[in-house]
């Protein structure tokens, strides 16, 4: 299961050193214009920091790069795409928590997650949060907690759509602390928070980036939020995992290459995207947008993949969620 604490996710993974080969692809790579592959449409979170990133490793680095938008099947066309691409370097994904629950609830997903691709590099994260219309009467997942069954199996909670990581992270919940609720997926995260704000539906779980702006203006509260640790920005925040031990969930994003990248590429890739995140002005739009910093490197990476990956398909097995 993955856990990360807020120490872990600061803490930048090294990149290991060039040898003679890494030396020699570093004078040759890329050797043509790469394609980043994006599997979802303009205008998202995945499409704003990938073109970010992008953009500022042709600016540092010297690539010619271009941003590919490849949406459908949540999320899994674009994916299907780079795991059949060739595998040196010059076809990329740029992936988010999408790529550990797909193949986890859709048997169709004609990929592997882990097998199908050599992991570059995490990020950045926004972890997940449940809010309240302020008249709700429970003021964290503590109190929720403590209502009576009866009363919590006629509560609703909005998630931005069936599958999505919001639902799976109630789902997770669900399996740790018996939380019953009335799942109502929404098509997309806007339209939960707007009722949830005109007080049409109680909760919604989301992403951090996208509820904070209301949490700022008091139209709505935190309930929890899923970080190992309490989190800075909203330190009078409960945890999940105070109330519900494992639950830790993070909207990530990362950069994935076709299986048998050769590793001198994928570790250029790394340290130059690695580079890149360190500059001031990345550093400032990606906590604009409410991102934390990720472990950094193909390792870590791996790690953090295998643990998502594991999480989503015990979590999509005890309950039942399918997307067949």
């Amino acid at each position: 299961m993955t856990t990360l604490s807020r120490r872990t996710l600061l803490a930048a993974g090294s990149v290991a050193g060039l040898t003679g080969a890494s030396a020699r692809a570093q004078a040759t790579y890329p050797s043509q214009t790469i394609r980043l592959v994006v599997p979802y449409a303009p205008g998202g979170g995945s499409d704003f920091t990938g073109r970010l990133v992008a953009q500022k490793l042709q600016e540092t680095a010297g690539y010619t790069l271009i941003v590919d938008n490849r949406a459908g099947a949540a999320g899994m066309l674009g994916t299907e795409i780079v795991a059949r691409a060739p595998a040196d370097g010059h076809t990329l994904l740029y992936a988010d928590v999408a790529h550990g629950i797909n193949p986890a609830v859709y048997s169709k997903a004609r990929y592997d997650p882990v097998k199908s691709f050599v992991p570059i590099t995490l990020v950045g994260a926004s972890p997940q949060v449940m809010v309240a219309h302020p008249s709700f009467p429970a003021n964290s997942l503590k109190d929720l907690l403590a209502m009576p069954r009866e009363q919590l199996q006629k509560i609703a909670v909005g998630t931005p759509g069936q599958g999505s990581g919001p639902h799976l992270t109630y789902e997770l919940l669900r399996t740790k602390v018996g939380l019953d609720l009335v799942h109502v997926p929404y098509k997309g995260g806007g339209p939960a928070l707007n009722d949830a704000i005109n007080g049409q539906i109680p909760l919604v779980m989301n992403a951090m980036a996208p509820v904070m702006p209301h949490l700022q203006s008091g139209k709505l509260k935190a309930l929890a939020i899923a970080t190992a640790e309490r989190h800075p920005r909203l330190p009078e925040v409960q945890t999940y995992a105070e109330s519900a031990p494992g639950v830790v969930v993070y909207n990530w994003y990362g950069f994935l290459a076709p299986a048998g990248t050769p590793p001198e590429v994928t570790n250029k890739l790394a340290a130059d995207i690695g580079r890149v995140l360190l500059l001031p002005d990345v550093k400032e739009k990606f906590d604009a947008a409410f991102l934390d910093p990720m472990p950094q490197g193909s390792a870590e990476m791996a790690s953090f993949l295998d643990g998502e990956v594991r999480q989503w398909k015990t979590v999509a097995t005890q309950t039942g969620v399918s997307l067949d």
